[in-house]
């Protein structure tokens, strides 16, 4: 009887235990470990990163990192670590916080316009994916990929389309620029090329000139009636005699591309580039600025008008008075100057 007691004694405790430690587990697996105001707290795991790295980075916001540390040791985390963006939620367990480790790289909604250079470009998509400048701006130069897509380095801009995409952070820069030449060649549909193609243009072409349209004017809606000035000219054997050119041209010469340029010189006309099209009538090697869809379309659909030239309205800020004729557009360009005089423009 004694032995009996002893034995039922036993098991009782075993199973008090038992209860407890299951309970334990219970909790460390099911019960809320993240406690934080905001709706959601993004964490960044590393390529290359290891278990401690995840622990470090996950730190700010686990309330309880050892009943989390258990969990993830259970399900094989500790060892199959995944690079990614990850989004963690208040209120969440240590089943769902490995869960979303494990599958719930979250994509980042990249992107990026109104760019002038390539280094421009890299530095926009570093600060958003996990590539650096340096190893993208190495990749949209690779003279390899660039032969063998039929790019030169000046044109290599054009190869961007500026939007919205989506991508996960751990995008390698070589990943993004094939996945960005896809993009190119799907915007660049049927349809589109022989729109070019009928106006006398390749869509690289295209994108040159609608990069120079940009930088004349911020208006989208006065686009086609710009492009359609330049392609008058460009029909017609003209010099496209346009000031972004030039502009672009002064900061490629003296590699100085923070230099802010609001008047053109008539020395400036002289420079010996072949983005200068006060000086050569062929078009400049590629864009001088990264065109929006706006500016392509515009191109693509430009206004169909008997004007050569244009100049800043200075009546009508931001839009511009077209002529026909040189003797009307120096009339109006007389206009500009005495305004330009009177704000002190020198440069």
């Amino acid at each position: 009887m004694y032995f009996k007691k002893i034995f039922l004694a036993i098991a009782i405790l075993g199973l008090i235990g038992l209860s407890i430690f299951s309970y334990y587990i219970y909790t460390s697996i099911f019960s809320a470990n993240t406690s934080f105001s905001e709706k959601e707290k993004l964490v960044y795991v590393p390529t290359g990163a290891n278990y401690q790295t995840v622990i470090d980075s996950l730190q700010p916001y686990i309330d309880d990192m050892e009943s989390f540390d258990l969990v993830a040791r259970k399900k094989g985390y500790a060892s199959n670590i995944k690079a990614g963006r990850y989004s963690l939620k208040s209120g969440m367990n240590n089943n769902e916080l490995v869960n979303a480790l494990r599958r719930g790289n979250v994509p980042v909604k990249l992107t990026f316009n109104n760019q002038e250079r390539l280094e421009n470009l890299a530095g926009r998509i570093a600060v958003q994916i996990e590539a650096d400048s340096t190893a993208l701006i190495e990749a949209f130069k690779d003279e390899d990929f660039l032969a063998e897509n039929d790019f030169t380095e000046a044109e290599a801009l054009a190869m961007y389309i500026p939007n919205q995409y989506e991508f996960y952070w751990n995008t390698s820069a070589e990943e993004f620029r094939s996945k960005m030449k896809r993009e190119y060649e799907r915007f660049w549909t049927e349809e589109k090329i022989q729109k070019a193609e009928k106006i006398g243009l390749n869509p690289k072409e295209v994108s040159t000139i609608a990069s120079i349209v940009h930088k004349e004017t911020a208006k989208v809606d006065e686009r086609p009636k710009v492009a359609g000035v330049y392609m008058n000219r460009y029909k017609n054997g003209w010099k496209l005699d346009a000031d972004p050119t030039v502009i672009y041209a002064v900061k490629h010469e003296t590699q100085k591309w923070d230099t802010i340029i609001k008047r053109v010189l008539y020395k400036d006309l002289e420079l010996d580039s072949p983005y200068n099209t006060y000086k050569y009538k062929e078009l400049p090697p590629g864009p001088i600025f990264m065109p929006d869809i706006s500016a392509i379309n515009a191109v693509l659909n430009y206004e169909d008008h008997k004007y050569f030239y244009f100049v800043a309205d200075v009546q009508n800020f931001g839009y511009h008075k077209f002529a026909e004729t040189l003797a009307q557009h120096n009339r109006n360009k007389q206009e500009y100057v005495r305004w330009i005089n009177k704000q002190g423009v020198k440069r």
